[in-house]
């Protein structure tokens, strides 16, 4: 049996894929682990998806790591995901070098433990030369949060006069986001059979094409990312206009 990979037309790959990384503590229960097990195979489907993306030539990778609403949760669990999110960034370096990807991250990252800050900083830095593909970690991150500081800024440029408010536009507002300088999600992946976009990159997929699938995100791997692309390569998008449009 050929791999889906083979069916995927190398001139449509989408340029920027976003995914929701959901079903972890699923995945643990449902093997009869604990949660901090799935969260750990969670960085395992990661590095194979990641490395997946990169010989797809997809260029943008982004991923809801952690959300600005996961701090309610039991603190030793959020005790333990920021201590993996350290000895991840620690050895997955090598993987980062070896498919030339750039790390990247964005939310309130100043609320993230100070040696959390600090390792992420440092793959930055260390990743910052490499130009296949941007892996974008989402930590600490709420969309609505995101528009909010957004509206703050424009606010703020506009009181000290640096920017009349007839000048604001679509292109100015996303200027002001966290995802400054990386184009718009082509595709949104959502694993575990949930279909909520779970405050994530909400003005950024005003245009996605949306996938679901039933897989946990630990049981997510390349015939499945294979899959959603296909999926995606099936549609037509329009952005507004009809068929004819395009076709002509």
């Amino acid at each position: 049996m050929s791999s889906r990979k083979e069916q995927i037309q190398a001139d449509r790959i989408p340029k920027h894929v976003a995914i929701i990384m959901d079903g972890n503590g699923r995945w643990a229960k449902k093997k009869g682990y604990l949660r901090s097990l799935g969260h750990e195979n969670g960085v395992d489907a990661l590095r194979n998806i990641a490395t997946a993306s990169a010989k797809l030539n997809i260029e943008y990778l982004t991923v809801y790591a952690f959300s600005s609403e996961n701090w309610n949760r039991p603190q030793r669990e959020v005790n333990a995901l920021m201590a993996l999110l350290v000895t991840s960034l620690k050895k997955e370096l090598k993987t980062l070098m070896d498919n030339k990807i750039r790390l990247n991250a964005i939310g309130n990252l100043a609320s993230l433990p100070d040696k959390c800050q600090q390792e992420l900083d440092e793959v930055i830095l260390k990743t910052r030369e490499n130009d296949h593909m941007m892996l974008t970690l989402a930590l600490s991150y709420g969309s609505k949060e995101e528009i909010l500081e957004a509206t703050k800024s424009i606010a703020q440029q506009v009181k000290e006069g640096n920017l009349a408010v007839e000048d604001i536009d679509e292109v100015t507002f996303t200027q002001n986001l966290y995802t400054s300088g990386i184009p718009d999600p082509d595709l949104l992946i959502r694993t575990s059979n949930e279909y909520r976009i779970s405050n994530y990159l909400l003005w950024q997929i005003a245009y996605s094409e949306l996938y679901f699938t039933p897989k946990l995100w630990p049981e997510f791997k390349d015939e499945d990312l294979y899959e959603a692309i296909l999926n995606y390569q099936k549609r037509e998008r329009r952005f507004g206009k009809i068929s004819e449009q395009l076709n002509s």
